[in-house]
């Protein structure tokens, strides 16, 4: 018979993402982080490839990237609100980690299983930080998948790209409730 963990199964049934335009200061010092960085690094990595990396985000590098999507928006030829929405998660951010995909070289573990490996750092990241209290939102948009952006803001080799920007900080408001999925809708069972 399993040993239960009611607390943990209560967190993940009603974990709930913060919107990040709501979070603000404070968020957590490098101590804070560091066990929220670890359990992240706890997630599945297929092969023991550790198909991931982070980098932190203090908010002294917010503007530079802030700026940065605003020149890549308009090299783009994005649209005025996209070129907003891209730079606006750095002008309002206090604290994000990249959580950074490395493609590693593997006979045994395909490109795609890396991909899930780094997203489930994301999702692990983002867990550990509303379990430690923390508001925590877990966004990507356009920027993050902009070669240029990629590279000249965060330095990202050729086999690196940017699985997710997970902010955290102090949540100012509860987070609305919102529609979940019908499991009778998206679950199959199975028997023989």
């Amino acid at each position: 018979m399993p040993t239960p963990n009611p607390a943990a199964l209560e967190f993940l049934l009603t974990r709930r993402s913060r919107p990040a335009k709501t979070l603000t200061a404070p968020a957590p010092d490098r101590a804070a982080l560091m066990p929220l960085l670890q359990a992240a690094a706890r997630t599945p990595d297929h092969g023991k490839l550790e198909p991931w990396r982070f980098i932190v985000l203090e908010q002294g590098a917010m503007p530079r990237l802030a700026d940065l999507a605003e020149v890549r928006g308009h090299a783009l030829g994005k649209a005025a609100a996209d070129i907003a929405k891209g730079r606006s998660q750095f002008d309002q951010g206090i604290l994000a980690v990249a959580v950074i995909e490395v493609q590693k070289p593997s006979e045994k573990i395909p490109p795609l299983e890396q991909t899930y490996s780094a997203g489930a750092a994301c999702l692990a990241l983002l867990n550990a930080a509303l379990a430690s209290g923390w508001g925590a939102n877990w966004l990507t948009g356009w920027v993050s998948h902009d070669r240029t952006f990629c590279e000249a803001g965060l330095g990202l080799a050729e086999n690196e790209r940017i699985a997710g920007f997970i902010h955290i900080a102090t949540e100012t408001v509860a987070a609305p409730e919102r529609p979940r999925p019908d499991l009778d809708q998206i679950t199959e069972w199975v028997s023989q």
